[in-house]
């Protein structure tokens, strides 16, 4: 290699390793696929089946229980204008990609933070791990995944679950990491096992900054939706990158308003549900 002019054949290496990871790893690349893909068309179908005002009662009624009357009223209106814009289909299909994303991205995120914050080597470990994937472009990795699972919603659930699992597992370890040691060391003179401490102490304690966590995964997941359609998933962010590719004002403007409308929803919902975690005491027996 010429020092003067270095030339590192990164992207060849990548490219190769790619290959061998699709040759070593197909059994594993078709299982994710057959669950992610599975999981989605099921869910989607269970959103898309009823009557779009049965949903809208649904969905009103979650809200009226996380967070009261107001935000029931804002359900019914948001959604309803959704239907109006002829976007309702589109946002169920959104929906259900994000609450498959959503739901890898919890199922690994939590476990690994209560892990990080009991192991400093973990710790360690996954820091350095997040830090990329929070700085790496999403449309560096979305290539990638592309190739692996081609096109449509499992690339798209993917690119999501790696972009949102970040936030997820660092608020996981700060939480157990914040709650009162002398907390802990009352329950471990009383004679508790750590798996003990850590469900009935540990975790009730520490649920608000965990489900902060939960609100910041949801949020970055519906921020995805997007390249989500360039990775040739349905839904809303198929028609932004549609309305993009025709120049096509109106489709563009009334997508991205039901982004919002969805957006506005789960995070209220979510923060509400954390608030209810922060004002219910621990049973720490």
């Amino acid at each position: 290699m010429d020092f003067l002019n270095p030339r590192i054949p990164l992207g060849d290496w990548a490219e190769s390793f790619l290959d061998w990871f699709q040759d070593a790893f197909a059994w594993l690349l078709s299982f994710v696929s057959l669950v992610l893909g599975g999981l989605y068309n099921s869910l989607e179908s269970a959103l898309s089946a009823p009557v779009y005002l049965v949903m809208i009662v649904i969905l009103a009624a979650i809200a009226w229980f996380a967070a009261g009357w107001k935000l029931a009223l804002f359900t019914v209106l948001g959604f309803y204008l959704i239907r109006a814009l002829d976007q309702w289909g589109n946002s169920m299909q959104t929906l259900a990609l994000v609450i498959v994303a959503v739901l890898f991205a919890l199922l690994i995120s939590i476990p690994l933070g209560i892990l990080a914050a009991k192991s400093q080597i973990v710790s360690t470990v996954v820091k350095p791990v997040l830090d990329f994937m929070q700085s790496m472009p999403a449309l560096a990795y979305l290539v990638p995944i592309i190739v692996i699972f081609g096109i449509g919603p499992v690339p798209g659930a993917i690119a999501t679950l790696i972009f949102a699992l970040p936030p997820g597992v660092r608020l996981t370890e700060l939480a157990i990491r914040q709650v009162d040691r002398e907390v802990v060391e009352a329950g471990q003179a009383f004679g508790a096992s750590p798996g003990h401490i850590l469900g009935r102490i540990q975790v009730p304690l520490a649920m608000p900054t965990i489900m902060a966590g939960v609100n910041q995964v949801i949020m970055l997941a519906l921020s995805m939706v997007v390249l989500a359609g360039m990775a040739g998933a349905q839904g809303l962010g198929g028609a932004v990158t549609g309305s993009i590719s025709s120049l096509n004002v109106s489709l563009g403007i009334e997508s991205g308003l039901a982004v919002v409308i969805i957006a506005v929803y789960l995070d209220r919902v979510t923060a509400a549900f954390g608030s209810r975690s922060n004002l219910t005491p621990a049973k720490t027996a």
